[in-house]
């Protein structure tokens, strides 16, 4: 049975949870703690920029029984730096992961990607009895001091096979305990040919993987895995506050983690912005000193921008979120005639005039 957690939601993100509820006890996390300390794979995973709008995305999946006691991968494996990149760490990981925990104060310190990973490699600080880098497999996406890509990635020869990792000019995919490298390459390929946000590339990278035994440990499951997250933060977010985290944090034995993460998605996009010109309302219009922009309850926008006739920005709002009682703009010190307001959402940008009298 699911039950759906929304409970401390990052304000101005939409974090949906879904965890196959489970009697817990605390010698059963002990229990886990060390099991996972010494075995969890936390198969594969894509780390991903763009470029064209500032985000940072990461996604993923793994055949681990018990995981949704530490509330499944995502807090794991992942961490982002928003406006800046972010890290993949995995294959036999410590519960805290030290070595992601390593890896993101080196990006906070400036380092480069290929810095990142020597800097991990000549100093593993995991506490398991595999304290070896040979062990571990990292992927990184940053962006340079003038906003350009860069990536890296690193599969030590003692991760279990099949293992690799391939990287693109904004991604890195990579994968231990595979059924073969057409997990990693379907991912890849869906991630390059899917049209759309960084978050439609990240969902169809997942679904390269949907195929029993892409974990070897699921496959006489026939899964995939047992669990899986999407994670996408804007440029403009604060950390830990992602505008999109999306988390199945363990799946019943036989049941698709990558199909729930999915349905999460589409549930995620009928909730958001695709019908912002049906339903965004600016009152009053003519305008004098203030103006109200109402969206349909959490409808969540990255940006609203007002413009001149002469395309000059005169004011820029960003994590607005619609409220019934919609939200006052200062337009006072407009000047008299014609400006436009865009709204920028996730899937669209909807435009309205206004006059200022």
């Amino acid at each position: 049975m699911y039950s759906q957690k929304t409970e401390d939601i990052p304000k101005n993100s939409l974090t949906l949870t879904l965890k196959n509820t489970m009697k817990k006890n605390y010698t059963l996390l002990l229990a886990l703690l060390f099991s996972l300390s010494l075995y969890a794979q936390d198969t594969f995973s894509i780390i991903a920029v763009d470029p064209a709008t500032g985000e940072v995305g990461s996604a993923g999946a793994s055949c681990v029984d018990g995981i949704g006691a530490f509330g499944g991968l995502i807090d794991i494996i992942t961490d982002i730096i928003p406006g800046r990149g972010g890290v993949n760490s995995q294959a036999y990981v410590c519960i805290p992961n030290s070595n992601l925990a390593s890896a993101i104060e080196q990006m906070e310190a400036g380092l480069s990607p290929d810095e990142i990973i020597d800097f991990l490699i000549n100093n593993d600080n995991c506490g398991s009895q595999n304290f070896n880098p040979a062990f571990r497999q990292y992927g990184i996406a940053d962006f340079d001091p003038e906003g350009n890509p860069r990536t890296a990635g690193f599969t030590g020869n003692l991760a279990d096979d099949f293992k690799d990792d391939i990287q693109g000019a904004t991604y890195s995919v990579q994968g231990n305990i595979l059924l073969n490298e057409t997990v990693l390459t379907n991912m890849e390929n869906n991630f390059n040919t899917t049209e759309g946000s960084l978050a439609d590339k990240l969902m169809a990278a997942m679904q390269g993987a949907n195929f029993a035994g892409a974990d070897m440990r699921c496959l006489d499951r026939g899964t995939s895995s047992t669990s899986a997250y999407l994670v996408v933060y804007q440029a403009t977010d604060a950390p830990g506050s992602p505008t999109l985290r999306l988390n199945i944090e363990e799946v019943p034995f036989g049941e698709e983690p990558i199909d729930a993460l999915q349905v999460l998605y589409d549930n995620v996009l009928s909730l958001q912005d695709n019908t912002l010109e049906d339903t965004v309302r600016i009152f009053p219009n003519p305008v004098s000193n203030q103006f109200q922009v109402v969206l349909p309850p959490s409808t969540f926008i990255s940006t609203l921008e007002v413009f001149d006739v002469s395309g000059k920005r005169v004011y820029l709002q960003t994590q607005f979120t619609g409220l019934d009682s919609g939200e006052l703009i200062d337009s006072s010190s407009f000047k008299k005639g014609v400006y436009f307001v865009r709204i920028t959402g996730k899937k669209e940008i909807h435009t309205v005039k206004i006059i200022k009298q």
